[in-house]
């Protein structure tokens, strides 16, 4: 009897075995895929790396790799080249690489509040965009997001560049406090992450961003139209793995285990836990939706404000026929529902 109980659960286990050794073949591997960023920040990107570190990218069968170039036109130059599948520019660098010929659509719109800012000293005495006229405002990049946003308020504020101001390339958030130390710059065109980080080192600085430029949208998720139309699986399910992770992210009480993860993505960051936290927290407040939109939903009128902003800045040289196209809603129902 002993002998016969024995070959039966030996059997057993080696059905069992036989079983998932089949069900593992079966499975078919994860589908690869690389997305580019403007900049390295791992917290600018916290759902991404949420969704990676809670495997929700695995749930979708992708297995994403993170890659950073230097700005919004370099992102658009990798996908654009085929060296990556999906990349991260803001919304005028994009709109300009389609008036250059480039098939290219946003279909995630991560940053819907915005993303950018024009800040000064403290001390300095600046209020307003009209205080710099003859002053010298510095960029990370001379093509970046950020530079196309200050470019338009500075624009709305009567002031013409090369004229009654100046950029200067100086590089992103720390590089920006040399900048100000020596006195080659009086502004700063910034990301979130760079105002957090000014304010770290020391450098209290006060935001002049009129209002109405407050809504202006940041960095979103893009891909080439060709692609989007022959691999609708792949925008959804990506689409769907980094909405929830925006939306375990903010729960406050998933905050320590957020920052693992994009600790694991940028460990610089991570050193100062007190910093990534406030960062974290602020990042997640940008990337939440105005009321009565969806994550990663695209708003039609912040976009025509981003395209004639651009016209009226002298970035875009004509208007775009087809500004519709530059950007997808197709998606966005499917990511919040049932896989």
């Amino acid at each position: 009897m002993r002998t016969n109980l024995m070959v039966t659960v030996t059997a057993a286990l080696a059905g069992l075995v036989t079983t998932g050794f089949a069900a593992a073949q079966d499975k078919p591997a994860p589908r690869e895929i690389t997305v580019v960023l403007a900049n390295p920040s791992a917290i600018n990107i916290t759902p991404v790396w949420t969704a990676i570190g809670e495997g929700y990218f695995a749930d979708e069968g992708l297995e994403v790799t993170i890659q950073a170039v230097n700005g919004s036109a370099a992102v658009l130059q990798a996908v654009a080249a085929g060296q990556a599948e999906i990349g991260q520019p803001g919304a005028g660098p994009t709109i300009n690489a389609r008036a250059g010929g480039l098939d290219v659509q946003f279909f995630y719109n991560l940053n819907p509040q915005s993303a950018f800012g024009v800040l000064v000293a403290a001390d300095s005495g600046i209020a307003s965009p009209n205080d710099l006229r003859g002053k010298v405002i510095g960029v990370g990049t001379a093509d970046g997001a950020e530079t196309a946003f200050a470019r338009t308020i500075m624009t709305d504020a009567g002031l013409k560049e090369g004229a009654d101001y100046e950029f200067l390339v100086v590089g992103d958030g720390g590089l920006a406090v040399a900048g100000f130390s020596r006195g080659d710059i009086d502004a700063y065109a910034a990301a979130t992450s760079d105002g957090a980080i000014l304010n770290q080192r020391g450098l209290a600085m006060l935001n002049i961003t009129p209002d109405k430029f407050r809504t202006f949208f940041g960095n979103g998720f893009v891909a080439l139209a060709p692609f989007i139309a022959a691999n609708p699986q792949v925008i959804e399910g990506f689409g769907r793995a980094v909405a929830r992770g925006s939306i375990f992210a903010m729960d406050k009480a998933n905050i320590e285990t957020v920052l693992r993860h994009t600790t694991s993505g940028n460990p610089q960051e991570g050193e100062d836990p007190d910093f990534a936290r406030a960062l974290t927290e602020a990042i997640i407040a940008r990337q939440t939706p105005p009321e009565g939109k969806l994550l990663g939903e695209n708003d039609p009128a912040a976009w025509k404000a981003w395209h004639d902003s651009l016209l009226a800045s002298g970035d875009l040289a004509k208007p775009l026929p087809d500004l519709e196209a530059a950007y997808t809603n197709d998606f966005v129902e499917a990511w919040f529902k049932a896989r």
